[in-house]
């Protein structure tokens, strides 16, 4: 059963001119391993974790930091999900969230289905 979704648009050459405005914004949202990407990967990395927040209906019990983008060896993206974001995850009963990033033409995407047992 679909619990939510959600879906986010980042315009790049707007985010990285936002972090080098604001070098800080890289430590309050992006993992330690997040930090070294390219500033595509990463502005897709922020649409997924705004499209995740949408999905779960609201940012209470959710922390940035406590959401990582990472990939399969096949590339296909994932959330890792660590601390009180895992914990409110599994609170609202979602058992899988399927994760789809796309970055093209200037724009990142990101669409989120989170999904729970019937």
């Amino acid at each position: 059963m679909i619990i939510g979704i959600g879906v986010d648009l980042v315009d790049i050459p707007r985010f990285e001119q936002s972090i080098a405005r604001t070098p800080k914004l890289m430590q309050r949202l992006f993992t330690t391993a997040e930090q070294s990407l390219k500033p595509h990967s990463l502005a897709a990395r922020y649409a997924a974790k705004e499209a995740l927040i949408k999905a779960l209906g609201g940012s209470d019990g959710v922390h940035w930091t406590d959401i990582e983008v990472a990939s399969e060896p096949s590339g296909r993206p994932v959330f890792a999900l660590s601390g009180e974001t895992a914990a409110t995850v599994a609170g609202r009963g979602i058992t899988a969230v399927h994760l789809s990033l796309s970055h093209d033409a200037g724009l990142a995407t990101a669409y989120v289905v989170a999904e729970a047992v019937a």
